[in-house]
């Protein structure tokens, strides 16, 4: 027994290496580690005194840009320190002192009409760090990101100066190099998510307009590249629309794959650096709602796709919607999450989607952890559309949001006339489970299918690798999707995203600004990933001021509803699992802002909260730094430009 038992703990010990949180109390990827687990192993801030949690210092970015940034998504690094982050309209990248906030450098790139088109403006989420591992005048430490205008640039993490032998001065230009053609001011394609760097590698993904009602089907294709990061020189390049000859060009049916585009990694990217693996979560092509001219599954849409870290070459895949139609783009990082499934050690990968479902794979070989079915849905009328009969539904874990309105039990149902008002506006729309098709607007109605704005969006999830517990956060943000007629001047499409009712004729998906479907709006599940069930589900974020206030709701006694936003992201420490609040609310005493929550990591129940002076917009990060323990979470909304604020224990 004794080797079998050293063989066990020599695994153990490999897999906790792979997803094992930020380490020696800084924060050095995104992810606070490759496989974008959001966890630190820190515990000097724990329930016993997170509310006494005071403000640190502040960092403001009003100027940083021609217009305040008032949607600042940045989680920040911390390596020495030294916090990095990027920041304002311009996305300048700015370091600053991690214990006073005082800033120590600050690089900006101008650029012009480049800047002015770009798909993807603002301050982006972030950067990215590498180091040779040397110190003294051997040592190179680097700060790595992505301009608005899709320009790769490496500065010197010291002084923020460009790294001349890194590119053309320090700059590598993403619209070149890409095995296709674009122009460099007007081509659509950038990136909000951070670039990747593993090894002597950086990854990057490409982002493009979210829309709708596209111009052309030909849209510029999001491949992904792996650079040096010493020299900028383009090590591989991966088609996420395969090419001829290439594995999967077949899944695109009349050479449709010559004739689209997208099909982005927008979300984060993650690595596996022992396996030498990397994980792509792949958008779907061009056309968020329509795909006519695209028959066929189409890979890699809405696809993960496992690559080689060195060459880009594929491993594995494993396609969640076959042949788009909904929107449904995997918007944020595979996470990767080192499980035990009956009493066997499994690196797996599990991927939280807009859809509100989990799908979880052995990250090793691709195969489902528990079996994903093929089932079969509805076929839509839309005239030209081709439709895929099934779709892939995992059996485990259940679905942990709603990405749509299953039955008219899921409306509203406050007072008898509420309800009474939310049927009145549902019968002007489809309604159904996911997958449920988009339709034909047509002024008699039905103005379109309701589905989900997101169940979970960019931030994605947190996972505590002691527990092996995952935890997201769900949304019931709702919308009409409805098809009209393109216009010719305006767009190559069929059928665009469009309203056909006559003015003043469509209700908003509201009933007397109340939601449209019951509580809570906005929540936080957690998932035991050991056994595919979810634990635990609570309300995020205190109920909104216009609901609580309500004068239909007079005298009726409303639990917490939390609110809708699918962009908050969860920070897990040793002890704590911890969350902001999106917008902001007026409590009791007339305090206005926002409030970021501490909760028990088992049970959900809520172990302080400190105020915010408006609602969160980037996903917490922590660092310990001359012996205290910080909190720093990006704050922004309407009237309040983005800053960071960072807390800490009174002295």
């Amino acid at each position: 027994m004794r080797p079998r038992v050293a063989f066990l703990f020599l695994i153990a010990a490999g897999l906790a290496l792979a997803q094992s949180g930020a380490k020696n109390g800084e924060w050095r990827t995104y992810g606070a580690d490759l496989g974008n687990t959001h966890y630190s192993p820190l515990n000097q801030i724990d329930a016993g005194n997170f509310a006494k949690l005071q403000l640190a210092w502040r960092f403001k970015t009003d100027n940083l840009g021609p217009l305040p940034e008032t949607n600042l998504q940045s989680t920040p690094l911390m390596i020495g320190g030294v916090l990095y982050s990027t920041a304002g309209t311009r996305r300048a990248v700015v370091a600053v002192d991690a214990a006073t906030g005082e800033q120590l450098w600050l690089h900006s790139e101008v650029e012009g009409a480049r800047g002015d088109n770009a798909p993807r403006k603002l301050s982006g989420r972030g950067l990215a760090y590498w180091t040779n591992g040397q110190s003294g005048r051997n040592g190179d430490e680097r700060i790595l990101y992505v301009t608005p205008g899709y320009r790769l640039i490496a500065l010197n993490a010291k002084t923020g100066v460009r790294v001349p032998s890194f590119g053309q001065n320090g700059v590598v230009d993403l619209k070149l190099d890409d095995d296709q053609e674009m122009d460099l001011e007007t081509g659509e394609i950038g990136l909000h998510a951070t670039p990747v760097v593993a090894g002597d590698t950086v990854i990057v993904g490409a982002a493009h307009r979210a829309s709708g009602a596209p111009k052309v089907r030909k849209n510029v294709a999001g491949y992904v590249r792996g650079f040096d990061v010493r020299t900028g020189k383009r090590n591989w390049i991966f088609h996420t629309i395969p090419r001829v000859g290439e594995f999967g060009h077949d899944t695109w049916e009349n050479d449709s794959a010559e004739n689209t585009g997208n099909a982005g990694v927008w979300g984060q990217i993650s690595v596996d650096e022992e396996l030498g693996m990397v994980y792509l979560p792949v958008e779907l092509p061009t056309g968020d709602i329509y795909g006519g001219h695209r028959p066929g599954n189409g890979l890699f849409g809405e696809t993960i796709v496992a690559v080689d870290l060195k060459t880009g070459q594929r491993k594995w895949h494993y396609q969640l919607v076959h042949h788009g139609i909904w929107d449904f783009d995997i918007p944020c990082a595979p996470m990767l999450i080192d499980i035990t499934i009956n009493g066997r050690a499994v690196k797996a990968v599990a991927q939280p989607t807009k859809q509100g479902i989990l799908y979880t794979f052995d990250r090793v070989t691709g195969q489902p952890i528990w079996p994903i079915e093929e089932r079969p849905v509805p076929k839509g009328d839309v005239p030209g559309e081709w439709y895929s009969p099934t779709q892939p539904i995992p059996t485990k874990p259940p679905a942990y949001g709603v990405a749509a309105i299953p039955s008219l039990d899921d409306l509203i149902d406050f007072t008898p006339e509420l309800r009474a008002e939310a049927l009145k506006v549902v019968s002007k729309y489809r309604i159904g489970p996911i997958f449920t098709p988009i339709v034909v607007s047509k002024p008699e109605g039905p103005f379109g299918t309701i589905l989900t704005t997101g169940v979970t969006n960019w931030p994605g999830g947190s996972y505590d690798p002691e527990s092996h517990i995952l935890y997201v956060h769900a949304s019931t943000g709702m919308v009409s999707n409805g098809l009209v007629p393109g216009d010719p001047a305006k767009t190559e499409f069929a059928w665009v995203s469009g309203n056909a009712a006559p003015p003043g004729a469509a209700p908003g998906l509201r009933v007397q600004g109340l939601p449209l479907v019951k509580p809570p709006y906005g929540s936080i599940v957690a998932i035991d990933m050991n056994k595919g069930e979810i634990l635990w589900k609570i309300a995020n974020a205190e109920t909104p001021d216009n609901v609580r206030n309500h004068p239909a709701l007079k005298g009726l006694t409303i639990p917490r509803t939390g609110r809708q936003s699918n962009t908050i992201g969860l920070l897990v420490t040793k002890t704590l699992m911890i969350a902001g609040e999106p917008g902001t609310f007026t409590t009791p005493t007339g305090q206005v802002g926002a409030m970021l929550r501490a909760y028990d990591k088992a049970t959900g129940k809520e172990a302080g909260a400190v105020h915010m002076p408006t609602g969160q917009t980037g996903t917490p990060m922590t660092y310990m730094l001359n012996g205290k323990q910080y909190i720093v979470v990006a704050v922004a909304g309407p009237g309040h430009p983005g800053e960071l604020l960072a807390f800490k224990l009174p002295e």
